[in-house]
């Protein structure tokens, strides 16, 4: 069974998407692993775009997030972007651990494997599959306004950026 079969593969460069409003305002899940073990997180921070002739998506985790340790140990990640009729497992997913929580059991989400080797949930409306091509990490010395740190790294525990290739692109 195809797991996909709601869905219809598209190039990422012929998606037409509102980038600002779906990343920052409808949110998105970064998922890593496999159905057997993963872990998935809310994110509001992120981007796509071309980079090195690619299309890419970066997104920004924070090392004492579970899912960080999903990311850092898989050379694939997952973005899922939902209608606004999930968005209370959205608001699950960013405010509880998998740590303590099974999440997909939790929010009634169905995990489902991807076609390149990760995980996304079937309920999406759009899944972006991507391979890690660089990290880096978010350094304080490098602001030039001393502001953002003040407003956003209180505990300065800067965030991990990944950039990963988008290699597959499914929508509803």
């Amino acid at each position: 069974m195809n797991n996909l079969e709601e869905f219809t593969p598209l190039n990422p460069l012929d998606l037409n998407l509102k980038v600002f409003d779906l990343i920052d305002n409808q949110w998105m899940l970064i998922s890593a692993g496999n159905m057997d073990k993963m872990n998935t997180m809310t994110a509001s921070w992120g981007t796509l775009g071309i980079l090195w002739n690619k299309p890419i998506a970066i997104v920004f985790i924070r090392p004492q997030r579970y899912t960080y340790e999903f990311v850092e140990q898989n050379n694939l990640f997952s973005l899922t972007f939902f209608n606004e009729e999930h968005r209370d497992a959205l608001e699950f997913c960013g405010t509880k651990s998998g740590r303590d929580y099974n999440k997909p059991e939790e929010t009634g989400l169905s995990l489902i494997p991807t076609p390149n080797g990760t995980v996304a949930f079937k309920e999406a409306e759009l899944i972006l599959e991507c391979k890690k091509l660089y990290f880096g990490d978010i350094k304080e010395m490098n602001f030039i306004d001393p502001s953002i740190v003040t407003r956003n790294y209180p505990n300065k525990d800067f965030h991990r950026f990944y950039i990963g290739e988008i290699i597959g692109c499914y929508k509803k």
